[in-house]
């Protein structure tokens, strides 16, 4: 198996999964905004299922975590252009 910097990398594939995830975090981002405007955090968690909250906020979790990871990336290679 190759390791995964030698792997090719098909571009237009990866930007449209990109672009593709962006529009998902952008629709999640604005459900989620729906709700808080909506709803206090004290409703939210009184009276929603405790399994589905939890789902949410370990996704909200993964995305930022990897979010962050890219975002650091950018920086290193920002840093190492200037």
């Amino acid at each position: 198996m190759q390791s995964e910097s030698k792997k090719r990398v098909d571009i237009a594939r990866l930007q449209a999964e990109v672009a593709a995830a962006g529009v998902e975090v952008l629709s999640a981002h604005c459900a989620a905004d729906r709700v808080r405007l909506q709803y206090s955090s004290q409703d939210i968690v009184a009276f929603c299922e405790q399994s589905t909250l939890k789902k949410a906020i370990a996704s909200a979790e993964a995305l930022y975590r990897f979010f962050a990871q890219i975002e650091a990336q950018m920086k290193r290679r920002e840093g190492s252009i200037i």
